[in-house]
C-alpha cells in the first residue's frame, strides 16, 4: 500500500510539474497551448500503458504470493 501511494504522489508531482512549465512558457510568449491542444490524446495513452503494466505486474506478484492448493495424501474412504 505504501507503494501505490508514493507512485501517486510521484505521477501527481510529474502531472504538476509539466502544468506548472506549460504556464511558464506561456507568460513567455512560448504558444505551448498549440502542442498541448494537439497532443493531449498521448495523455491516455501513457496513463493507459501505465494501468496495464502495473496491473500485470500486481497480478504476477499475486500468483507468486497466492499458496498452491492442499494436496491430496491418497486416503481413501
Amino acid at each position: 500500500m505504501a507503494s501505490q501511494k508514493h507512485r501517486d504522489s510521484l505521477i501527481w508531482g510529474v502531472i504538476l510539474i509539466v502544468i506548472g512549465g506549460i504556464f511558464l512558457l506561456e507568460t513567455m510568449h512560448v504558444r505551448v497551448w498549440h502542442y498541448v491542444w494537439r497532443l493531449w490524446p498521448v495523455v491516455f495513452i501513457v496513463w493507459g500503458a501505465n494501468k496495464l503494466y502495473y496491473g500485470l505486474k500486481e497480478r504476477g506478484k499475486a500468483e507468486l504470493v497466492t499458496p498452491a492448493p492442499p494436496q491430496d495424501k491418497g486416503h481413501e474412504i
